[in-house]
Parts: structure tokens; C-alpha cells; sequence
């Protein structure tokens, strides 16, 4: 059963490429403002199962409900729509535009759903002081250290208001002080805005940064139910 006030819920979902099962008979839950860690070996479905939620990937079977509505129902476009205005995304390596500056880079989701560009680029610099690197607005990503380029994608994660985030192995091309460092400012920023964060990672003190965990193995998944 789908615990109450759950934003974003999974319930018995496979997928498989080929004959290999990259998820058997998943769940999965997430409450606005809650940080849950997805967390499992290399290759135990983690990311997948982050796919499928975000509804870049359709599971072959299962259900998954968003805000009430059920995204496995929907077609590419609406599920695009979704992505473009509900969630956000933040990857290992922060794939920033390297031709647009980094506030440029924030600003990117506002403009492309029609925003003009002093409001996404005043609305992006506020996120960009958020996560300490207003800074750098008018550099491009490749002036900037890994640490800061990371803290650019987050703040750009953020920047439409989404109700979800998807970050996967946000830390993984870090050191761990920067990688420190962007979980704190992630979590913190995403708690204050009310937003749930979806975090796989491999690493327990990235996964230190949740309030629970899900463990991922074989494609099965199993709630630690940790209190935080």
C-alpha cells in the first residue's frame, strides 16, 4: 500500500534488456521534501530504477504514480512535458553547455519553456547564491573547478521550481570535500523549497545526507526505513 501524502510512488515494477532482469518486482516511495538515497552496487538496477521514476524509461510491467497520476500511462510527450516542468536533474558529471555561461547555463530550463531572459537569468542567479557560486555568472563551465561546475547543475536543477530532483551519483567525479559540500547545499536548498530528491549512489556518506534508504540488488528493492 502506497503510504499517505506519497509524491512520487513505484509499485512492482520490471524491466529487462534482453534476458537480463535490471529490475525485478521494485518499489518505491517519496514524500514532498524528503531525501531518500537509492543505494546498491554497480549494476544492481539503482539507476534504472531512477530512469523509470523520471519516466525516461518505460518498465516493462509495474506502476508508478506521480501527484495522483499514473506516469506509466503516459505517452513520450507528456512525460517530456513533465520532466521539462515537475523535475529536475542533476548527473555525475554536470553537463553544462560549455558554448553559455554558467548563469546562462541555470537560466537554460526557463528560457526553453519561454521565459524571457532577464527574469530566468535574475531567477537563476538567485539559485546561484543559494549555492554559493553567483560568483562565477559570467564564466563558462570549462573556467570553473569540478566542484563548481557540480554546484552550477544543482542550482540549475532547481531552477523551475520542480517538485522533484533525480541525482545520480552527484558526487561520484568529486573529491569528498567538494562532494561534501554539494550534498550539503543540495539537501538544504531542496528541504527549503519543499522538494523531494531522488539520490543513487553507491557511497554511505552521500546516502548519510537522506532521511532513508532503499537498497537496490538484483533489481530488488527493500526500504531500510532509517530515521534520521
Amino acid at each position: 500500500m502506497t503510504p499517505a501524502g506519497t509524491l512520487l510512488s513505484a509499485t512492482g515494477l520490471h524491466k529487462a534488456y534482453g534476458s537480463t532482469y535490471a529490475l525485478d518486482d521494485a518499489d518505491f516511495s517519496i514524500h514532498p521534501g524528503e531525501v531518500v538515497a537509492v543505494m546498491g552496487p554497480s549494476g544492481s538496477g539503482k539507476s534504472t530504477l531512477l530512469h523509470c521514476l523520471a519516466g525516461i524509461v518505460v518498465p516493462d510491467s509495474g506502476t508508478i504514480t506521480y501527484a495522483g497520476r499514473e506516469l506509466t500511462a503516459m505517452n513520450d510527450t507528456a512525460r517530456s512535458a513533465l520532466r521539462r516542468s515537475d523535475f529536475g536533474f542533476v548527473f555525475q558529471f554536470g553537463r553544462l553547455v560549455p558554448e553559455l555561461t554558467c548563469v546562462e547555463n541555470v537560466a537554460l530550463p526557463l528560457r526553453l519553456t519561454g521565459v524571457k531572459r532577464k527574469v530566468a537569468e535574475r531567477t537563476a542567479l538567485h539559485w546561484m547564491e543559494q549555492l554559493q557560486v553567483d560568483d562565477l555568472a559570467g564564466k563558462r563551465p570549462g573556467e570553473v573547478s569540478g566542484g563548481q561546475g557540480q554546484r552550477v547543475a544543482v542550482a540549475r536543477s532547481l531552477v523551475t521550481g520542480p517538485r522533484v530532483i533525480f541525482a545520480d551519483e552527484p558526487t561520484g567525479a568529486l573529491d569528498s570535500l567538494n562532494g561534501e559540500l554539494v550534498m550539503q547545499l543540495l539537501t538544504e536548498s531542496a528541504r527549503s523549497a519543499n522538494t523531494a530528491v531522488v539520490l543513487v549512489t553507491h557511497e554511505a556518506r552521500v546516502a548519510a545526507y537522506s532521511d532513508r534508504e532503499i537498497v537496490v540488488r538484483d533489481g530488488r528493492s527493500r526500504d531500510t526505513e532509517r530515521i534520521v
